[in-house]
Order: C-alpha cells, then structure tokens, then sequence
C-alpha cells in the first residue's frame, strides 16, 4: 500500500504506492499563503482530512524527519531533511476498515509548503462535496491505495498529465520546443498569478500549470 524509500539523508519516507516523486531540481516556492506556522500547517492536515469525512485518530502524516511522541503527525521543527515529501494517510468513515487512502506532495520547497497544500487541497475537496459539484475522475477512487500485491489498479496520481485541456505549451504560453530553462521560468510566473489560499482555493489550475511544466521537461 506504501513503499519506503531511503534519502539521501539515510531516513525513509513512507510514500504511497504509485504516487510519482517530484524531481529536486523542479521544486518550486510555494505561491500562496504561509503565514500558519509550521506545526500549524501540518495540524491542519489533519483537521482538513478529518473535515473531509476522515475516520477520526486514523490520519497518518509521514515525512522524511523525526516527528513528536506526543504529537506523531507533527515533525521536529528544526530537522530539515533532504526529502521534503509529505504524504497523509487515512481512513474514510462508510468505507471498509481496511481500506486506506492516501495523498501525497512533494513539489514545493519545504515540507511546511507540501502539508500546507495538502491541507488545502482536502478543504477543496470537501467544498466541492458541499456544493454538489461532480467530476469526472472520483477523487476519493484518485485517493484510494491498492494492495500491495495490486499496484496496477492503483488510480493515476493527482500529478499524472493525460488529462490537460490544452497542449503544455500552451498552458505555460511558451514554444513548442522552449527550453527546460523557459519552461521553468513561465511555469514560475504564471504560480505566482495563482493564489490557492482563502475559501476557495485555486488547486486546479495550480495542479494544470504543474502538470504542463512536467510533461514539458519530460520531452
């Protein structure tokens, strides 16, 4: 359901099974707000997750860092590890005690950045929800880990490309063959115009925009 992978730090991440890993290099500064804390930020994961129907004390915040005896899904506040994933799991009241899903970021700089737009995604999430709104991939089924024995029916994770609306260049309103510098630039610019804090947080066009920067550096 999970699979340990080592850091260069020599600690382990916990990372969910299937979930792509952002390469170093392509990590971005978080545009939004950052003004919680960083114990804030990774709190609200938590009461995010549990808003969104969370089975109450079964959110599982893993990093790459030590975190509190007393406080498990809170990281020490001065370890600054290489890997700055941050991926939660949890368990969904309706569904099977066995069923555990997961979600993960690894894209912005620091692991406080990560658990802040974890958060915010699930209050997207949980906001749709309210208002009605259905689309066409289940977000809970996106969310959803396969067994260990079944990765292939895993769903493709949040940061999979086959689903933008426009060619990645035109997204990042760049040429076709721009360079990975270019590429980087505009895909820069243009989350710095999205601002995905508030009560209605803009995580889809943030999610477009990386998407078509990744698929862009990928040719």
């Amino acid at each position: 359901m999970s699979s340990a992978q080592q850091t260069d730090g020599g600690r382990e991440i916990d990372w969910p099974r299937g979930h792509d890993r952002t390469d170093p290099q392509d990590r971005e500064p978080y545009p939004g707000d950052l003004s919680p804390t960083r114990k804030e930020s990774f709190q609200s994961v938590v009461d995010e997750l549990e808003a969104w129907e969370a089975t109450g004390g079964s959110v599982r915040i893993e990093t790459a860092s030590q975190h509190y005896v007393d406080r498990p899904n809170i990281p020490y506040q001065h370890d600054k590890p290489d890997d700055v994933g941050v991926a939660a799991y949890f368990r969904r009241e309706g569904e099977a005690a066995d069923e555990e899903f997961g979600v993960s970021c690894d894209c912005w700089e620091t692991q406080q950045e990560n658990a802040r737009a974890i958060a915010l995604w699930a209050r997207r999430q949980r906001l749709a929800e309210r208002c009605g709104v259905r689309t066409a991939a289940d977000t809970v089924e996106t969310a959803r880990l396969p067994p260990a024995d079944e990765e292939a029916i895993a769903a493709p994770p949040a940061s999979s490309t086959n689903d933008l609306d426009e060619e990645p260049h035109e997204i990042l309103e760049i040429s076709p063959d721009a360079s990975d510098d270019v590429v980087k630039a505009a895909a820069r610019r243009l989350l710095a115009n999205v601002h995905p804090d508030g009560d209605d947080p803009n995580v889809e066009e943030l999610q477009r925009i990386q998407k078509a920067k990744k698929a862009m550096l990928k040719n």
